[in-house]
């Protein structure tokens, strides 16, 4: 019998992938799209989607990576605590974990069995787990998160960014927004299929949050251009 695969396992990676990807597109679009309603040439639209890869990728690999250690230095203090309290008061450890499953419904008796055996093989892993909340699937990666991040901002903003450049100078504006909300779409329709949810809702609301932060950006651009 094969062990079963879950969908919680791509919790972690599919948030920032989804996350990341987003933030690209509609972060670069918008700018794209606010740049070019100021009545800017192509090459000044273009350099600034560029610009706004680069520092849209490097502020989320730092943002995540700032974020995840923190989470990890929060896991780091609490496992060290752990330690301590099982180091100088295994007994009264046993008793706190075969609490948690009284309260999960196990017969007390049973509960401080499976306690007793599990803190036998592994007390740390048992009260990081059942007590903190703290597993394989759970623990922060701050390295792995943060390049992950900025690596999928990087291919969501070089969407709207390569629809720019093949776009001639008066079509820029309604290709960068059709196609990016086309994007969007299949980013929400991908995200949500590799996470097992229904298609329609994630894919309505990811193209309804783009939608308004480019029409916004957008109509800001083309009223400073016509202010100037």
């Amino acid at each position: 019998m094969t062990g079963e695969t879950h969908l919680v396992g791509r919790i972690g990676w599919l948030r920032a992938a989804v996350l990341g990807a987003n933030d690209g597109i509609i972060s670069t679009a918008s700018l794209i799209l606010g740049v070019a309603s100021a009545a800017a040439s192509q090459t000044n639209v273009l350099l600034a989607g560029i610009a706004g890869l680069v520092a849209g990728a490097m502020s989320m690999a730092a943002g995540e990576y700032v974020s995840v250690s923190s989470q990890s230095d929060t896991e780091t203090a609490d496992l060290a605590r752990e330690r301590r309290e099982l180091a100088n008061d295994p007994e009264s450890e046993k008793t706190e974990l075969a609490k948690i499953y009284v309260s999960r419904g196990v017969e007390p008796g049973l509960a401080s069995q499976i306690a007793e055996q599990l803190m036998a093989k592994d007390a740390l892993g048992a009260h990081a787990r059942d007590e903190l909340g703290i597993s394989e699937i759970t623990t922060a990666r701050p390295v792995q998160s943060a390049l992950n991040s900025a690596a999928t901002f990087s291919v969501g903003a070089a969407a709207p960014l390569a629809l720019a450049l093949v776009s001639p100078s008066s079509w820029i504006v309604a290709t960068v927004s059709v196609g990016s909300l086309v994007f969007l779409a299949l980013l929400g329709m991908i995200g949500a299929k590799a996470g097992g949810a229904n298609i329609l809702k994630p894919t309505i609301r990811v193209t309804f949050w783009g939608a308004l932060a480019m029409g916004v950006t957008a109509g800001i651009g083309a009223i400073f251009g016509t202010v100037a």
